[in-house]
């Protein structure tokens, strides 16, 4: 009796060091590969690398955002791998934006994702704008010199002023391309006030608008409702948050998101970042809909996908810095899609932190 049970606890354990690196739900299926700091302090063209909140890939290039308001900008970088390995990354450019645009000099552009059209070779971005200053969140679009082409027009929810309250740095966050090709995601990080609260350590209704654009039109014509999870770790300190940070659409109304948390006092390992597998097919259309608080809305499905915690072991200083954009990358030698998602150093303005880079094996089931 003794010895089934010491077998059945060891293979428990066995079990237990592979989930370790992959995780798993019916429809996907991801497994944790390698990480990547990039050297901290960088330059390139008199610009340090850092606050890349936003990453995008086409064609052998990767396109990064930084959330530098004073000096918006675009980094274009190639990556080298080996196996499953990624052996470097070369910052080769970087993409200013003309902020002495009659459009954007009166912006406040807190840039935190960003798609490459290959159509056009435009980039569309989100900016978060700065609420407390009356500065409304932008989906803009510019040129592959940093020039601005065109703005899309946001439901009125999302603005400054309004009456609905957005929350400071916590309106429009990531973006997806969708799946068809026609419109782009737009998601924002943190419920609007009248919506719902802030994540707690309790769990909470903490509903996230995820709206739809036309790219023809530039106009929103739907929005889901997604609920936040509750904060994972008890903040020692005064400070703790979480929120979507980036998305992809792999199938129609299915999706990866990308939730980061944060909780102060912990140094370096405050982050909580997870990736969900989203369902959002029987989803309510909320667009039209002015106080999820009141009104009856079904949210989007969602599964936990990968936890970060699962691959603490495997990270090169065991720690998972603030992730916040995930682009599908290259095919791998074994033929499967790559994930490749990036952190947000925030300059180390808050302590030391990482310009990390992470690779995920990503096998879709359907």
């Amino acid at each position: 009796m003794k010895k089934i049970f010491f077998l059945t606890i060891f293979a428990s354990l066995l079990i237990s060091c592979k989930s370790t690196r992959v995780g798993s739900t019916s429809n996907v299926q991801v497994r944790f590969l390698d990480d990547f700091n990039i050297e901290d302090g960088l330059k390139v063209r008199d610009t340090e690398v850092g606050g890349l909140s936003g990453i995008d890939y086409h064609d052998g290039i990767f396109y990064m955002v930084s959330d530098h308001p004073s000096n918006p900008r675009i980094y274009v970088a190639e990556m080298e791998f080996s196996e499953e390995k990624i052996d470097t990354v070369a910052i080769t450019d970087v993409i200013p934006l003309d902020k002495q645009d009659e459009n954007l000099k009166d912006q406040h552009l807190d840039l935190e994702s960003i798609l490459f059209e290959p159509e056009n070779k435009n980039f569309l971005l989100s900016s978060e704008g700065n609420i407390n200053s009356n500065k409304d969140p932008m989906l803009l679009k510019v040129s592959k010199k940093g020039n601005f082409v065109s703005s899309f027009a946001l439901p009125e929810n999302l603005l400054a002023e309004s009456v609905k309250k957005p929350r400071n740095n916590g309106t429009l966050e990531g973006l997806a391309a969708s799946f068809d090709g026609k419109g782009v995601w737009a998601a924002m990080e943190l419920p609007l006030v009248t919506d719902g609260p802030k994540p707690k350590l309790y769990p909470t209704k903490s509903p996230v608008r995820i709206t739809y654009f036309d790219k023809k039109t530039q106009t929103a014509t739907k929005q889901f409702p997604y609920r936040l999870e509750r904060i994972a770790k008890i903040p020692w300190l005064y400070f703790a948050v979480n929120g979507v940070t980036d998305l992809l659409e792999y199938a129609p109304n299915k999706f990866l998101i990308l939730e980061r948390g944060f909780a102060a006092g912990h140094g370096q390992k405050g982050n909580t970042v997870r990736i969900f597998d989203v369902d959002a097919t029987l989803a309510t259309n909320t667009l039209d809909i002015n106080n999820l608080r009141v009104s009856f809305n079904n949210p989007a499905k969602k599964t936990l996908l990968y936890d970060f915690k699962w691959a603490k072991d495997f990270l090169s200083q065991e720690i998972i810095d603030n992730i916040e954009g995930i682009t599908f990358g290259p095919t791998l030698p074994n033929g499967n899609q790559s994930l490749i998602l990036i952190s947000d150093n925030n300059f180390n303005s808050m302590g030391q932190q990482l310009n990390q880079v992470i690779l995920l094996e990503y096998i879709p089931k359907i």
